[in-house]
């Protein structure tokens, strides 16, 4: 198992060396970039490759300076310049940089970096971020780690870069389950699968005899809740995606749908169906005992909670088609916050607890939208010919869905303002994604 996987960041440093802000009280004297997330450039950014201690350190020093550079384009928040067009060369990071080169090139921000192959065999890695128009530093900090981890090492400084520049915690340190599916559509194999967030270290969690469906993360530990389609009735379960270990959370009567952990991990919701309609189920984990939250003749589905747990949001045709209500998360009156054409779906809560994103159907269109807890500032991110499913990145920045375009699903990212699309790649067919929270 890689060691960085198995640890908190915060465990990771103490066990390996503490990362070490190098640059001290320095880095508050600088002016912060910031960025209005609804007019802005992305911001031109240099980062040059990151040197190695020896040879042998230079391709893990790419490598590293790659991802970097990968992670922040694909934010949309940045705009790193092309190598080509340097007219500088860092070769020792230790040395303040040539500023005016730097300008000349119309970068306002660098960063610098430097791998070190240390003598029990582990990785020390450094970054300095530095504000090219004032010249001063922004941040610095080393790690130690074992070699095969440098991967997530590169994240974790993209991570620090993001937050230094925006004001707001980074996403790249982080990973995705979804379903990936193989064969024709007449015989299609699902299984779960995880990636990091750039679609990086893919690995199967199923094998692909049962059907499986909603996986979804914890908010507070490496866990995942979704559904399998075995003998007999579709099960709940819970599978740790470190140890492989898994257990069944229910075998419920009838059909069960999107089961979701509660904010901090200790009770699955879902929906539960009993003859033509369904309400909504919260189970405790430790105890087992399940409470129902909704008693209609409708069809309630797709529950998530706020970030603090207080509310939940859920989809219901109460009304006489779906759309997104609210009520307290221990049940109640709840509240419809949704009003446009069409039919709203798959409510999703931001960690940031400020949208809800949804998936929309009407006019020919599927589109992944978002809409405040209140139901105002409903906005739509993409539309498309089947688009569903929608996840946020842990800072909430970021959604993710899939698209369906006739012959198989594939995974796309938009971030909130609805200006950045792109595709996410993946193996082959991919659906359902669910992105973790931090590693960190």
């Amino acid at each position: 198992m890689n060691e960085m996987k198995s640890f908190t960041r915060r465990r990771f440093m103490m066990a390996t060396g503490s990362a070490v802000a190098i640059l001290g009280s320095r880095a508050t004297l600088a002016q912060r970039l910031r960025i209005d997330p609804n007019e802005f450039q992305p911001v031109p950014i240099a980062i040059p490759n990151f040197v190695g201690g020896a040879p042998s350190d230079g391709d893990v020093g790419v490598g590293v300076t790659q991802v970097i550079t990968n992670n922040l384009k694909r934010s949309g928040l940045f705009a790193p310049i092309d190598q080509a067009a340097y007219i500088d060369k860092v070769v020792n990071i230790d040395a303040v940089p040539q500023f005016n080169n730097w300008k000349s090139i119309n970068a306002q921000a660098l960063v610098t970096g430097r791998m070190t192959r240390q003598g029990d065999g582990r990785l020390k890695a450094e970054f300095r971020l530095w504000d090219v128009a004032t010249g001063q530093p922004l941040a610095g900090q080393q790690y130690f780690t074992q070699p095969e981890n440098w991967r997530r090492i590169a994240h974790i400084i993209s991570d620090q870069i993001y937050e230094r520049l925006t004001g707001e915690k980074g996403y790249f340190d982080s990973r995705v389950v979804f379903v990936d599916e193989t064969g024709s559509k007449e015989r299609r194999v699902k299984r779960l699968a995880l990636m990091d967030q750039d679609g990086a270290n893919v690995r199967y969690l199923t094998r692909g005899s049962d059907l499986v469906i909603t996986p979804r993360f914890s908010p507070s530990t490496q866990e995942i809740t979704y559904m399998e389609f075995g003998q007999g009735e579709p099960r709940v379960y819970l599978l740790n995606v470190e140890t492989g270990q898994r257990e069944i959370v229910g075998n419920f009567p009838g059909m069960t749908f999107s089961p979701r952990f509660s904010p901090d991990g200790q009770r699955v919701i879902m929906s539960l169906q009993q003859g033509g309609n369904s309400n909504l189920f919260v189970m405790d984990l430790r105890s087992k005992s399940t409470t129902r939250l909704t008693d209609t003749p409708a069809i309630d589905t797709s529950p998530s909670y706020s970030p603090d747990g207080s509310y939940i949001t859920f989809e219901s045709d109460r009304g006489g088609k779906p759309q997104i209500y609210v009520m307290p998360a221990a049940g109640g009156q709840a509240q419809r916050i949704s009003f446009g054409e069409g039919t709203y779906s798959t409510p999703v809560w931001s960690p940031r607890g400020d949208y809800i994103a949804f998936t929309k159907q009407g006019g020919g269109q599927f589109s992944i939208g978002i809409i405040k807890p209140d139901g105002s500032g409903e906005r739509i991110l993409t539309s498309g010919f089947h688009n569903e499913g929608p996840t946020f990145a842990p800072n909430g920045r970021v959604v993710m869905f899939f698209r369906d375009l006739g012959p198989g699903p594939n995974l796309f990212t938009v971030d909130i303002s609805g200006r950045f699309e792109q595709r996410q790649p993946t193996p082959g067919y991919a659906s359902d994604p669910a992105w973790s929270p931090l590693l960190s």
